[in-house]
């Protein structure tokens, strides 16, 4: 069992009340997950302070308390730590806890707005297929080699993140691949962790109710990459104006890829369709079953991580070529009947909306009707609503405004807030129909032979989140059955 003083190392205290000698069971940033001889770590939330909950934490047998202010009493069978800031503290400690497991082997983190799931999840598989054992911490879910672990936040909190790491190092693990989100950044999620490599995709809007200007998120993602180590790369996207700017401070290795300019690592479309793209990178013609130009970065951000890694260029691309995307990121499939295309992407943002809708136009071979079926989801960035709506109808024959995960906020409001941006001249392209499910049939029934219908804002999830309680809801199920039951 290890000793209060040993998980405090690195820890940037101020001052220590009682015996830092103490042995430590466990550490907890809930004081409801407490048990005997714990240590509760005070950390200011978004929602909570744990601070509320030390004499709690007390009550439930915690032995040592971690915070910013000291209570007002303090037990004398207790040890207090005052440190400087409590949730990089909670990482630092659980790092130690658990043995600094991202420092026994070669963990990747991916950060930007969009495409951050895609390219985990390609980085795990690609490394699965070369035959490494990995892990992979994503939205969609985590996964150590076979074992899937079910996933509820792009990042986990500090605690829960370093258990999954150890557990990877125990298990044989020799690479990570893991989401970055900017609000993990911003709470010191990923504090005390070392990286072998950051990569960063792209930026847009999104987000803002969390970080208010966009600005702030720029610098919060930039933050990732000034804070990795002189022994890991840092891989940006070229194409991406703020790319560069996410290498002005770093330490580690630069390194960039790019589409349309000179890079360290270069990919070109030769051609984008049904069946795949076909792509030269580094003056090589290869053969990818994933579809569309946003892919086609992730390709080669991944691509040109595995080299950073130190992998053979004609062998990754070799097993890149043969590799599937991440469950709900272009997800399709096609009426046996009328040749219907359905398309299922977690496109949440405007700019990925964009993406996706113009990936589908160059699918697009004749006459074809696009229906786009979207909402925005409850309690989050709400300047986005309209603009959400306004890349739909300008790149959609047809636009059915629906809910995506309303949460605590009335769903017909969200609508009225995307209606908004729907130009005068395009309102006849647009209806709102507030129940996904019933939105998700109408675009069926407008459907006829060949049309392509996309479902966007949920992918890969399983559920829709109203007033609190999430329920059953899988846009792929739903497409699907329906679709069988209109062809019967």
């Amino acid at each position: 069992m290890k000793t209060l003083r040993d998980i405090l190392y690195n820890v940037s205290i101020i001052a220590v009340h009682g015996d830092a000698g103490i042995p430590v069971n466990a550490l907890a940033i809930d004081s409801r997950n407490i048990g005997n001889q714990d240590a509760f770590i005070a950390v200011k939330g978004v929602h909570a302070d744990g601070h509320q909950y030390i004499e709690k934490a007390v009550s439930l047998g915690a032995a040592a308390i971690i915070c910013e202010s000291l209570p007002e009493v303090m037990h004398d069978q207790v040890t207090y730590v005052q440190v400087k800031d409590s949730a990089a503290a909670s990482g630092i400690m659980a790092g130690n806890f658990f043995d600094n497991p991202s420092h026994q082997l070669k963990l990747v983190g991916v950060t930007g707005t969009n495409g951050k799931t895609t390219i985990a999840t390609l980085l795990f598989r690609l490394y699965s297929k070369l035959g490494y054992h990995c892990g992979l911490l994503s939205t969609v879910q985590n996964q150590i080699g076979d074992t899937v672990i079910p996933s509820t936040h792009t990042t986990p909190d500090p605690i829960s993140l370093n258990a999954l790491l150890a557990k990877m190092v125990e298990d044989g693990c020799l690479y990570a691949f893991m989401e970055v989100s900017s609000h993990a950044i911003h709470q010191q999620r990923i504090a005390g962790l070392r990286f072998a490599g950051g990569l960063f995709s792209n930026i847009t809007h999104d987000h803002l109710d969390y970080h208010k200007t966009f600005d702030e998120y720029i610098r919060v993602k930039k933050s990732f990459f000034d804070n990795l180590p002189t022994s890991a790369f840092a891989l940006t996207n070229l194409d991406d104006k703020r790319g560069n700017v996410m290498l002005q401070n770093t330490k580690a290795r630069k390194a960039t890829y790019s589409l349309h300019t000179l890079a360290d690592f270069k990919g070109k479309i030769l051609e984008n369709n049904l069946t795949g793209l076909i792509m030269m990178i580094d003056d090589t013609e290869v053969h990818f079953r994933l579809i569309g130009e946003f892919n086609a970065y992730n390709l080669l951000a991944v691509y040109g991580a595995a080299r950073l890694l130190g992998e053979d260029k004609a062998t990754v691309l070799q097993a890149l070529s043969d590799i599937q995307g991440a469950e709900g990121r272009f997800d399709y499939f096609i009426s046996d009947k009328d040749q219907i295309i359905a398309i299922v992407d977690y496109a949440h943002t405007p700019d990925a909306l964009k993406n996706v809708l113009a990936t589908i136009q160059n699918l697009r071979k004749g006459n074809e009707q696009l229906i786009t079926v979207v909402g925005c989801g409850g309690d989050r960035d709400t300047a986005k609503r309209p603009i959400m709506a306004d890349v739909a109808v300008e790149n959609s024959d047809r636009v059915i405004l629906t809910s995506d995960n309303p949460r605590s906020e009335d769903p017909t409001a969200i609508i009225a807030e995307m209606e908004k941006g729907v130009p005068v001249h395009l309102k006849k392209r647009c209806i709102s129909i507030v129940d996904r499910k019933e939105a998700i049939k109408t675009a069926l029934t407008l459907a006829g032979k060949n049309d392509i219908i996309l479902v966007a804002g949920k992918g890969h999830e399983k559920y829709q989140e109203i007033h609190g309680v999430k329920h059953p809801f899988d846009d792929k199920q739903v497409l699907h059955d329906m679709m069988t039951m209109l062809e019967k």
